[in-house]
């Protein structure tokens, strides 16, 4: 009995065994799956240009009643906001959510820092909500006059005013 490692296998070669696969086998398979590869773009594109060709064959015709058409809305100008805005009715889709939600708030933020008549011939006007806070910590909260009290309304007031006996 011997205590040392034999490295390789019982076939005499090291490391693996050499009979399941071989290189040229997989080289096949990969320039076989890249052959197909390049068929199958060469078939599906094929396919889509007889289908947009078969599309475009039965659209029916432009409306005489529409202005500047164009022959493919799928591709439209870079001034595609206009052309919505002229050939579309209200209310449309939104196109561009976060822009306009920026507008939105951008116009809010406008009207909430900045001064402006509301109506010119009342003379009620409008004034950034910091000064306005300013004015109301100056001047205090406008308050009502209170409508003359009852006797019944100024003794039971009274009662409660009393402080702690003595």
């Amino acid at each position: 009995m011997t205590n040392q490692t034999n490295p390789t296998n019982p076939t005499g070669h090291g490391g693996f065994e050499r009979r399941d696969i071989g290189v040229g086998g997989v080289l096949y398979f990969l320039l076989g799956l890249a052959v197909f590869g390049l068929i199958s773009h060469f078939m599906v594109t094929a396919l889509y240009h007889y289908l947009e060709k078969q599309t475009e064959a039965q659209q029916a015709p432009v409306s005489a009643l529409v202005k500047n058409a164009p022959a493919d809305t799928r591709h439209l100008s870079v001034d595609y906001r206009d052309y919505l805005k002229q050939n579309f009715p209200s209310p449309q889709l939104e196109i561009d959510e976060r822009n306009q939600l920026d507008k939105i708030r951008l116009d809010e933020e406008q009207t909430l820092s900045t001064y402006d008549y509301i109506d010119k011939n009342a003379g009620t006007v409008r004034i950034p909500i910091a000064r306005a806070m300013d004015l109301i910590a100056q001047r205090g909260l406008p308050v009502r006059a209170q409508a003359a009290e009852t006797p019944a309304a100024t003794a039971s007031n009274m009662s409660n005013k009393k402080g702690p006996k003595q």
